[in-house]
């Protein structure tokens, strides 16, 4: 007879429920900022009275489902340090960024929606993002392949450009034009790069 800690199955089936949700919201709420809670709810496989358990408003949410995109986002950095050098790494997940960033343009209305009725985005999921560009920007240093010096804060205010593109005009172009810019930037100087190139 198979003895389980008591709350053990109930503590995974309220995880995987709390996943399930915000795999569903992220969806829909790229989609439609203004998805319906219930229609969330239904394609989650939850009643209601789960989803509200889990996330007691609307913008409680619209927030978390924020939280666990940047913890994508910032563990995509150390994947590609595993099998890319350093800085095609790091031009790679500035493109996972970019696509964040403004391809869920229902979320970042969504997110406006939302941090407009509980306060400000400052300091949500900014630990994880400085940590993966640190991550990235330590590896490149070690292997003479941008300037030495930088450090995540200006990495974040060199792409801060990004959040000014307009998602629904040519924001890939106009992404890619900014952030071959920042790169060339970071290039610039840099031990490796030989003299010839600058």
């Amino acid at each position: 007879m198979r003895h389980h800690k008591p709350g053990t199955a109930l503590r995974s089936d309220a995880q995987r429920n709390r996943e399930r949700i915000l795999e569903v919201a992220l969806a829909e709420l790229t989609r439609a900022a203004d998805a319906p809670l219930s229609t969330i709810a239904k394609k989650a496989g939850v009643g209601q009275g789960t989803l509200y358990r889990n996330f007691p408003s609307r913008e409680a949410l619209v927030l978390e489902v924020y939280r666990y995109e940047v913890q994508q986002v910032a563990e995509a950095a150390e994947q590609l340090l595993r099998t890319r050098p350093p800085d095609r790494a790091l031009r790679e997940w500035m493109d996972r960024l970019a696509r964040y960033s403004l391809a869920k343009a229902g979320l970042a209305d969504a997110l406006r929606a939302a941090t407009s009725a509980c306060g400000t985005l400052a300091g949500l999921g900014h630990g994880p993002l400085m940590q993966a560009v640190g991550t990235l920007l330590e590896a490149n240093e070690r292997a003479g392949t941008i300037r030495p010096g930088m450090t995540p804060e200006d990495f974040l205010l060199a792409i801060a450009g990004l959040w000014q593109i307009d998602p629904q005009h040519d924001w890939q172009a106009r992404a890619d034009r900014l952030l071959d810019l920042v790169m060339d930037g970071l290039r610039a100087g840099a031990p490796g790069r030989p003299a010839s190139a600058e």
